[in-house]
């Protein structure tokens, strides 16, 4: 949190298969979130629009995940496995895009990160609500 995330950027997975152009609005934050996949991947989502985010490479080797209720859409790179980004069931019009996918932006960049309750997730219960906030503390030179 605190970091400026809003403008444009690329991006894309570990082997470079799968690159991206995404346009990150003003009103985006970075969050996690404690369902069963994405505590499994534990990557930091952006929400940025689907007509914000457009696959520069790769776009016929991108591999697509779903489960559950299958709304949700995991688009991952098939060649190294990284996570690029998903369609949210929260909200089908947005992505939630991996920040760690954006080239010169790193997870650790963001000192505090609020954590969805995706375990009890709005599309069951009707309400939206955090779980928590996970901190990371850099480490002080010996």
């Amino acid at each position: 949190m605190g970091m400026v995330i809003e403008g444009e950027h690329d991006g894309g997975c570990h082997c470079g298969a799968v690159r991206y152009h995404a346009k990150v609005p003003a009103s985006a934050t970075v969050r996690r979130c404690n369902c069963s996949i994405c505590a499994m991947k534990g990557v930091l989502m952006i929400d940025v629009p689907l007509e914000n985010l457009r696959v520069t490479r790769g776009e016929d080797v991108i591999a697509l995940y779903t489960f559950n209720t299958h709304q949700a859409k995991h688009h991952f790179c098939p060649k190294c496995g990284i996570h690029v980004f998903h369609q949210t069931r929260s909200d089908p019009d947005k992505y939630g895009l991996n920040a760690a996918t954006i080239d010169g932006i790193s997870p650790y960049d963001f000192a505090e990160v609020p954590v969805f309750d995706g375990v009890n997730h709005p599309g069951d219960t009707g309400v939206s609500r955090y779980a928590g906030t996970m901190r990371f503390d850099t480490a002080s030179p010996d």
